[in-house]
Order: C-alpha cells, then structure tokens, then sequence
C-alpha cells in the first residue's frame, strides 16, 4: 500500500454518506488536484472529522491508498475566512460546484489553487461578489486552456476597437464575425477594451463579462445543472451572482 502523503493543503468541495458510518469528500489540493477520500467513521456521532470536514475551511490532509479512493488519514484545521453573508456563501457554494464537476481529477493545479485562497478571502469581506466570481472563472477557464484576451480578435488576431461590434465563441474566444460556434453576437469594442484593462465593476462590464463568462462555464459544463445557481434563484427570484 502507498504510504500517506504528508502535509497536502486541501479545501472540501463536496461530502456525502458513504456506508453507515463514513463520508466520501471531494477535495481541491495544492499538488494532487481534485481528488476523493474516504473519512472513515466520520459520520458517527463521536467523530470530530464531521465538523472537521467543511467547505472553505483550509485543511492539511493525508491520506493512504491506491486508485481512485483514497483513505483519509489525518486532518489538521487552519484558521481561515468564513463566509457569513449568503450571497458569499452561495457564491463559494458555486466555485466549489465549478471545481468538482469539470476540474479533471488528480491533475495539480497550482495556479487555481491560488486564485481559489485569494477567492474565498475576498468573499469573506465584500457583499460585491460579481468581481471576484468574473476573476476566478477566467483563471478556471485559463486553467482548462480556454484563456482569452479581451482586446484581441482570435479570427483576425487584430486589436478590438471601440466603435465596432464583437462576437464570442467559447472555443476560439473574441471574434470579430459570426461563425458557427460563436454564441454571443453584439459585444461593443469600448466595453471589452475596458475589460482588458481589469474594469468589472462598471455596469456595463459587468454584464458583458457576466454573459460571457456563462456561455463559458456552461460549455465547461456540457449541460450539467449547478445547484448554487438555483440557490440563488431561490434568494433573489432570478440569478445575479454567477
């Protein structure tokens, strides 16, 4: 059997019931990626690991085991951020969904790694959270190989221009005519521009980004359903946040 990884970093995406007294837990690490572990004995109620073993809680875990699942072994719990606000919870509920279902398993993804600590942090003290979801999915989609530039037609490789029109295709990125993949039509050139200069917080960039950004995650996606995103169905009639 492979001995215990010692000291691996790890935030818990998703946990569920496994046997009677178990919990199967997706995990986001520092150098394995995404990975599943089983907390033996974790749901019995004697168990610290139950409460141990929550999202956005920074943890150093080990584990023992071959294959797909691993045995969790040890669990230290760091002081971290926490997500009062429900619009913030919600919206680490959705990055968490992100990660899990289209983050290839066991592949390291340092970088996004990152950008899901510096996530989380900033969602623990704004009420603001459409900037830090824009941030994160273009770091998530750069992580995939689906990077863009804004300011840059991949059809033409030409600057964007303030006075015309642009199109987006989730496979190429701005375009500057209708194709067959584009799924976005009549993006103006001054709003991409001011994208590709960091602006997400004037009105006009934030939807621009926020329906980009969709049509992305939900080619990412291939059709599967988020459920934070009927959390916030649920919250405000209609969904604002991601």
């Amino acid at each position: 059997m492979k001995g215990p990884e010692l000291q691996e970093p790890a935030y818990v995406l998703h946990r569920r019931p496994w046997r009677e007294t178990s919990l199967m837990v997706d995990v986001f690490t520092l150098n394995h990626g995404r990975m599943t572990v089983i907390a033996k004995g974790a749901n019995s109620a004697r168990s610290p690991l139950k409460a141990q073993l929550q999202p956005f809680q920074p943890l150093v875990i080990d584990w023992t085991g071959r294959g797909d699942l691993k045995t969790l072994t040890q669990v230290d719990v760091h002081t971290g951020p926490s997500l009062t606000r429900t619009t913030s919870l919600y919206s680490g509920l959705y990055l968490n969904e992100l990660v899990q279902r289209v983050l290839p398993a066991a592949d390291p993804y340092p970088i996004l790694f990152a950008a899901y600590i510096e996530a989380i942090g900033r969602l623990a003290v704004t009420g603001d959270v459409e900037p830090v979801l824009r941030q994160f999915e273009l770091t998530f989609a750069a992580a995939l190989g689906y990077d863009f530039s804004w300011d840059i037609t991949t059809d033409t490789s030409e600057s964007v221009e303030a006075g015309r029109q642009y199109c987006y295709d989730p496979e190429q990125g701005i375009v500057s005519a209708v194709s067959p993949g584009v799924r976005l039509q009549q993006l103006p050139g001054d709003v991409l521009l001011a994208l590709a200069r960091g602006d997400f917080e004037s009105d006009r960039c934030r939807r621009v980004s926020k329906r980009v950004m969709r049509v992305l995650t939900d080619y990412l996606l291939q059709g599967r359903p988020l459920n934070s995103r009927n959390l916030f169905t649920h919250l405000r009639g209609e969904s604002h946040e991601s």
